[in-house]
C-alpha cells in the first residue's frame, strides 16, 4: 500500500485498530502551567459550567484576563489624557487614587 502525505495510519492503543489522521493537526503551541490548589479548583469548576476541557478553560481564562488588561488601560490612559491640565490640588490627589485602582486593581 503506497503512503500517502494527507494520511498517516496508526494503531490505535486503545482500540487495537488502525486510526486514520487526515493532514496536520490543528493546534497551538503547547505549555505546562502549574495552578495553586484553589486556582486549579476555580479552573476546573469554570470548566464544568463551561462544558469545556481543562486546557480550553485555561485558554479562555487567560484571553479574558489579557482583554481585560487591555480594557483597563485603554481607560487608565482615557481618563488620564482628558484630565492631565487639571490643576486643582484635591482634584489631583483623587485622580491619583483613581489610577492606583486602575493599575493595580485594588
Amino acid at each position: 500500500m503506497p503512503h500517502s502525505a494527507a494520511r498517516s495510519i496508526k494503531s490505535s492503543p486503545r482500540e487495537g485498530r488502525p486510526s486514520i489522521r487526515k493532514g496536520p493537526r490543528k493546534s497551538g503551541s503547547r505549555h505546562t502551567v502549574g495552578l495553586e490548589k484553589q486556582v486549579a479548583r476555580d479552573v476546573e469548576q469554570y470548566a464544568e459550567m463551561t462544558d469545556l476541557s481543562i486546557s480550553k478553560a485555561i485558554a479562555a481564562l487567560v484571553r479574558l484576563g489579557l482583554e481585560s488588561q487591555e480594557r483597563r488601560k485603554k481607560e487608565f490612559f482615557g481618563k488620564l489624557k482628558a484630565n492631565l491640565a487639571n490643576d486643582d490640588p484635591k482634584q489631583q490627589d483623587r485622580l491619583v487614587d483613581e489610577f492606583r485602582n486602575l493599575i493595580l486593581g485594588r
